[in-house]
């Protein structure tokens, strides 16, 4: 009875996913010039293409999505590469009072993000950092420091100290025992709190709306809230074919790696 209970939930669940998903894809495909003003729950025809590329050249979404793709890959790879020192430094190295150190880069995602919106902006404002991509790329690879931080320390305090005590007796220094033997042993744990901030960063909204206002700089979130307030009565399906196109990355991304992620999450939460 409740192995029954427990797979009808799932399926509940599962309905309740593919339903939506199911609406985006039909009325993407739907031209825009024959969308009734209601969701379509049958095929109306396939003008999928030209939605894309109203989307993508007319509306504009092209350039934010560039520029997305360089914010999730690039602030992704420097904050997990800051948080596997620090998780190191906390871990590893004779610091004194780690706990401090660990909670005090871990408050960084207890705080809610609103908070910070008005004196962020302030601070941009006066060091011309505003509507910026390096101004971008700078708070969004603080933001994903410390909850990278967090799943590549819980992975690394199951380590075993044997292996950094042996090291040090051969005579390595901290640095090669970090690059030559922690590194390579935590490759599933990196890769998963990469995928996590890849996909944190592709669906910032919150802070590509309040920092950025150009095309070529703002987010495809942001660009894409413009999107629908611009096709919002004329063109939903535009609308829904630049939803699919922001779906893209994450999708790709999790269905690639989807081995080593189930891997580093399974060592981080041990």
């Amino acid at each position: 009875m409740g192995r029954a209970v427990r797979n009808a939930f799932v399926a509940g669940c599962v309905v309740l996913w593919l339903v939506p998903l199911y609406l985006l894809i039909v009325n993407a495909l739907t031209p825009a010039a024959e969308y009734a003003g209601r969701p379509e729950w049958r095929v109306q025809g396939f003008a999928l293409w030209d939605n894309v590329k109203t989307a993508w050249d007319v509306a504009g979404i092209g350039e934010s999505f560039q520029a997305s793709l360089l914010y999730a890959v690039v602030c992704g790879l420097v904050a997990v590469l800051v948080a596997a020192m620090a998780a190191f430094a906390v871990v590893v190295l004779p610091i004194p009072k780690p706990a401090f150190w660990f909670w005090l880069i871990y408050s960084g995602t207890l705080f809610p993000l609103q908070m910070f919106l008005a004196p962020l902006f302030g601070l941009y404002a006066d060091a011309d950092l505003y509507d910026t991509r390096l101004g971008l790329m700078l708070v969004y690879t603080a933001w994903a420091v410390p909850f990278a931080f967090f799943l590549i320390r819980n992975q690394m305090t199951q380590m075993s100290p044997e292996l950094t005590e042996a090291a040090l007796i051969d005579g390595a220094s901290f640095q090669r025992i970090f690059w030559r033997i922690h590194v390579p042993l935590m490759k599933a744990g990196l890769g998963a709190a990469f995928i996590f901030q890849f996909t944190a960063v592709w669906n910032d909204l919150l802070l590509g709306i309040t920092l950025s206002r150009s095309p070529d700089v703002q987010p495809v979130m942001a660009a894409l809230t413009t999107l629908n307030n611009a096709y919002a009565s004329s063109g939903p399906p535009v609308i829904l074919a630049g939803a699919l196109i922001v779906s893209v990355p994450t999708l790709l991304l999790f269905l690639v790696f989807r081995g080593l992620f189930l891997r580093g999450i399974t060592a981080s939460a041990r």
